[in-house]
């Protein structure tokens, strides 16, 4: 019996999904359990597995083309079997494998720099084993794209040949003459118009939901971080042989976790009809990457060590850059941090990710003359805003919460009580 293969909701939040590339193509035997294709959805790239055995007898759905959840993309069923009554996907943009593979050699072709004069054409490039697909992972190819490297003349060292991020950063390296960057001239059009992403959809989808209907309100505070910056040093001291540090940042999410322990009014959601608080503190961390934004989620960061945390963020974060974040670790955070400090912006605010009531804006350290006890002295300032959601925490609520995420920021050792 004929398998339909859906696009499947592959995220929580997932609507509809980008097929990135097909790992098997029209013929090919296929066994419940095997990766056919990597789907872009709202947040990473996931890998969509087969429901059943056959032969993958038609693709509906094209690389680069977009289609509903629960849309059909293609069909798996025994080779003698009629499958004439299967309709494919019809919504968003269905191209053909054939098209996509068209528009895409288009693209690439245009994008290329100009090749050097030669008295003979340059011989084609060797086709991969899949048919003339260059088999590369989506954040590769991303790269190729803003390098220009031509992807098709990069050896893989992934899996099976795979084209992998560290092979076009090598292609680069080696020849930055003949990747350099097209130059701008007058038959060229004054812009381009770049296809949305499923993140940038969710991403403008949800930000709407956010400052418009949420009754938003702001406090900012100024943090003293001399101390801060000497602990960081002594931890680092006593993690140097393990070749391991922390940064300001982990120990600002200890000290946040920290401080939405003894005020659990911040740490809760808005629900229709209802404020539901949390006894556990899951920080939502702020990630840019190409796409946009995503924010995995440490998880009980108020039952973990400084040292803990900054592994995780940087785990994450990692892998958040290669889209390859799993859905539980990216939702379900009760409250959230952004810092920018890293960027030279000092201070900022953050736009709140519903159903959470608040977020974090942390903006970057800089040296300030100010008064302590009659004179006037140099330290080391840091500005914080939080954005709150009026309807679950007052302003005298966001105060306090501040006041002792200052003065923990202040006096660390006070994370520890």
């Amino acid at each position: 019996m004929a398998t339909k293969v859906h696009m499947e909701a592959l995220s929580p939040t997932m609507e509809e999904g980008q097929l990135v590339q097909w790992l098997k193509s029209e013929g090919d035997d296929i066994t419940a359990g095997d990766i056919l294709a990597e789907i872009e959805t709202d947040k990473a790239t996931m890998e969509l597995i087969a429901r059943g055995d056959g032969t993958l007898r038609k693709i509906f759905l094209g690389a680069g083309g977009t289609a509903d959840v629960g849309a059909v993309i293609a069909v798996i069923a025994a080779a003698d079997e009629d499958i004439s009554g299967i309709e494919g996907a019809s919504g968003g943009n269905g191209a053909t494998p054939a098209a996509a593979e068209l528009a895409k050699v288009e693209v690439e072709a245009a994008a290329a720099p100009a090749p050097a004069p030669a008295p003979t054409a340059p011989a084609p490039a060797a086709p991969s084993a899949d048919g003339g697909r260059v088999k590369a992972s989506p954040l590769a190819r991303r790269l190729a794209e803003e390098m220009g490297v031509d992807i098709g003349t990069v050896a893989g060292s992934g899996p099976g040949g795979r084209v992998v991020k560290r092979d076009i950063e090598a292609a680069r390296a080696a020849g930055p003459s003949a990747h350099a960057a097209p130059t701008w001239t007058a038959d060229e059009t004054e812009y381009e118009d770049i296809p949305t992403s499923q993140m940038r959809k969710t991403i403008a989808k949800r930000l709407i939901t956010s400052i418009g209907p949420v009754p938003t309100f702001y406090l900012t505070n100024d943090v003293d971080m001399g101390r801060v910056i000497e602990a960081r040093k002594s931890i680092n001291t006593m993690l140097e042989r393990d070749g391991l540090k922390v940064s300001i940042n982990d120990i600002v999410l200890k000290a946040v976790a920290a401080a939405l322990r003894q005020h659990p009014n911040c740490n809760a959601q808005w629900q229709d009809g209802f404020v539901r608080r949390f006894n556990a503190v899951h920080i939502g961390v702020a990630v840019a990457i190409d796409d946009g934004l995503i924010t995995p989620v440490v998880r009980n960061a108020h039952l973990k060590g400084i040292k803990q945390i900054g592994a995780e963020v940087r785990e994450l974060a990692g892998r958040a850059r290669e889209k390859k974040l799993m859905p539980d670790e990216y939702t379900g955070a009760t409250f959230s941090v952004s810092n920018l400090g890293m960027f030279g912006i000092h201070e900022f605010t953050a736009i709140i990710n519903p159903p959470e009531a608040g977020i974090l804006a942390v903006g970057g350290i800089e040296e300030k003359p100010v008064v302590v006890d009659g004179e006037i002295v140099v330290r080391s300032r840091m500005r914080i805003t939080m954005s709150c959601d009026h309807r679950v925490i007052d302003g005298a609520q966001g105060a306090r919460y501040l006041a002792t995420l200052k003065a923990m920021l202040e006096e660390p050792t006070a994370i520890l009580l």
